[in-house]
């Protein structure tokens, strides 16, 4: 997971008073469409270009220097327009549209958010408790085995306490994940089927072979492998949130994909945003690359992409496919404690409590830093104002594949990047664009402290 960074409160002002200032003076942005218009600009709606040229300057270095053939930023502030700075195209294959804010690209685990806030709108309606356990949902969760060795054995003893809802959402509840798993549990998790992720078609068929056919299938699979952990003791990255999305199938009886799609996707209009991309989108949607050295090698191609299929089921971990337009609307509703453009979503105590600390006592969450974090509903929580950076309850998270977004509700600051490459922490691209956004909220108001 990326560490996030970005600028100070008065540098924030500075960007505010530009984006007022390029507000009266661009056009109104155009609504979104299904696809752009034949030679549509790779800047749509206010010239992100003119008013971030640090971070646009950022950008076209990382297209140029081939680390990316794509990349585009959504950042906003309060409820003034968002600002996209977009750069080079949607793949390196000639013709390639341009990158902007309606591309589309594999968010993985920044699916995980929506899936949190799907959950907490049963919690805001009494249906689900974060302190239920598992297995009234799923009685095969009630007796849970724990690994004694995760790393080298299969040898188990009885879990000392039950899996919580909270637990799910969080991380906190011994269930694995086959992208951390070794050994034998690896091996495990392939036997079962757990494999809740797509990569490229090549991989899927393989997949395929052993993976349940439905989420419910797979939750009940979930519940046969041993666990790492005992539930509530240590934050464990799993697929707790794809094992969420079943939960909340069961308990508002409509398929996953269908709750999200009526209570969160659509009255945000982010019309972009799905498990499986449809074929008069293809020409909008990036490929998925990976490095071979320092080689971008399309591990995906749009045009034969996996996700151009239907999904087995829908993956609540990891299987959005989503523009940074939509996803910046997410992460305005969230800014807004729960309503956007006179809808609402979830009322504000329930999106304040979706992304505060909801991690059992004394367990925490360690970035790269080694600092001690909080986790929300799908996503990470800071516990106290940075130096310089994050205000204390900022909530985020990135994807396998580059992407980022974080939401600053104290500062009223959003932000959104998205790329698709693997791995997605080869560059430090996270902490670069939010140091370049602070240069140019300096450049725009001279003087003001970072």
């Amino acid at each position: 997971m990326t560490v996030f960074r970005w600028f100070g409160t008065a540098a924030l002002a500075a960007l505010v008073a530009a984006t007022q200032l390029s507000a009266q003076r661009a056009p109104a942005p155009r609504p979104q469409t299904a696809s752009p218009a034949p030679g549509t600009s790779a800047l749509q709606g206010l010239p992100g270009a003119q008013i971030l040229p640090t971070t646009q300057a950022l950008f076209d270095g990382y297209v140029r220097d081939r680390k990316m053939p794509g990349i585009v930023g959504a950042f906003g502030l309060g409820d003034l327009p968002t600002v996209f700075v977009s750069a080079g195209t949607v793949a390196t294959d000639p013709g390639a549209q341009p990158a902007g804010p309606d591309s589309l690209w594999r968010v993985y685990s920044m699916t995980k958010p929506i899936t949190g806030m799907a959950a907490m709108l049963l919690v805001e309606e009494g249906r689900l408790s974060l302190d239920d356990p598992l297995s009234k949902y799923f009685p095969g969760f009630a007796h849970m085995k724990v690994l004694t060795s995760p790393d080298t054995s299969l040898e188990t003893r009885p879990a000392r306490a039950p899996i919580t809802i909270r637990e799910l959402m969080t991380h906190s509840s011994g269930i694995g994940y086959q992208i951390n798993a070794q050994g034998p549990l690896l091996k495990e998790y392939e036997r079962l089927g757990l494999v809740p992720f797509s990569a490229n078609a090549q991989t899927e068929a393989v997949a395929r072979k052993t993976r349940p056919a439905s989420l419910i299938a797979f939750a009940e699979r979930v519940a046969q492998a041993p666990l790492v952990a005992e539930p509530g003791t240590t934050w464990h990255y799993s697929m707790g949130l794809d094992v969420l999305a079943a939960v909340i199938e069961k308990v508002s009886g409509q398929k996953f994909e269908r709750f999200v799609h009526a209570r969160i996707l659509d009255p945000l209009g982010m019309s972009a945003t799905d498990f499986q991309v449809a074929p008069g989108n293809v020409a909008r949607f990036a490929t998925n690359y990976a490095f071979a050295g320092d080689q971008l090698i399309p591990l995906d191609p749009a045009a034969r992409s996996v996700f151009l299929q239907p999904p087995s089921f829908p993956y609540g971990g990891a299987g959005l496919v989503a523009s940074a337009r939509d996803y910046d609307r997410f992460l305005h509703m969230l800014q807004d404690a729960g309503t956007l453009d006179g809808v609402t979503i979830m009322k504000p105590e329930t999106a304040r409590l979706a992304m505060s600390n909801l991690l059992p006592p004394g367990v925490s969450y360690k970035n790269k830093e080694g600092v001690a974090q909080g986790f929300g509903a799908g996503g990470v929580v800071y516990l106290a104002d940075e130096a310089g950076g994050a205000s204390k309850g900022s909530y985020g998270w990135g994807g396998a594949a580059g992407t980022v977004a974080i939401v600053d509700p104290a500062r009223r600051f959003r932000g959104t990047i998205m790329v698709n490459y693997f791995p997605g922490e080869r560059y430090p691209l996270a902490k670069e664009t939010f140091a370049a956004l602070a240069r140019d909220a300096a450049r725009l108001h001279p003087g003001v402290p970072r």
